[in-house]
């Protein structure tokens, strides 16, 4: 199926380049992967571009919003964007822990954990949704900022291909779910894995369509035993 991207925004850098001229040289764009997933970690990126560099716009002409791009043309533009980058941090938040405090915390923790790896080498943050009050850096919030900031896409490209590629890796750990088919998300497929396997240890479960399998499997059990 072809992307019809024509009529979306093209991210631009506005936002950072505004927080640039007011001294920060370092403006860090973050987004998650995974936040609806129902199983493996959510996946949060920071990039910092060189925001000093007048063709910088031109370079990265082809990064959008991770959704709107077909996955062969975000492994492409990965490189490119850690090619030209000042720096990319990649934090993650494990299922345990979204079971354990929720989506949301766990969706800033791992953000915290990108900026994190990011060293001295970030002023300030524009952060696609969320705010982050666990730092203490300059920051504009913004819904839909991965389709209308640069680096906020160049972040959710990042994001999105480094799940990806974790989620295609533990197939073999945990066959017959599908997760390089579907990285997690909720599927057709994946519900039936669910109710024929059970969760595995990377579902989330204290998410609804977890629990009902769990349940599910407690009545069978039961009316097993009666029988």
């Amino acid at each position: 199926m072809k992307l019809v991207v024509d009529s979306l925004p093209i991210p631009d850098l506005s936002r950072e380049l505004a927080l640039y001229a007011s001294g920060h040289v370092h403006v860090a764009g973050l987004d998650e992967a995974g936040r609806g997933a129902w199983a493996g970690p959510v996946c949060a990126a920071a990039v910092v571009l060189p925001l000093e560099r007048e063709d910088l716009a031109g370079f990265l002409a082809g990064v959008r919003d991770s959704k709107t791009l077909t996955a062969a043309r975000r492994e492409e533009l990965l490189p490119i964007i850690r090619d030209v980058a000042v720096a990319v941090g990649v934090g993650w938040g494990k299922p345990a822990e979204i079971d354990m405090w929720g989506i949301v915390p766990t969706t800033r923790l791992a953000m915290e954990r990108a900026v994190q790896q990011l060293g001295d080498r970030v002023n300030a943050l524009v952060v696609d949704h969320l705010d982050l009050p666990g730092l203490n850096l300059p920051q504009r919030s913004l819904p839909k900022a991965d389709a209308l900031c640069l680096s906020v896409a160049a972040a959710s490209v990042v994001a999105k291909v480094e799940r990806d590629r974790l989620m295609v890796g533990l197939e073999d750990q945990y066959p017959g779910y599908g997760l390089a088919h579907h990285k997690g998300y909720g599927t057709r497929q994946h519900r039936e894995a669910l109710r024929r396997l059970g969760c595995s240890p990377i579902h989330r479960v204290s998410w609804r369509p977890m629990r009902l399998v769990s349940e599910e499997g407690v009545e069978r059990k039961g009316d097993q035993a009666k029988g």
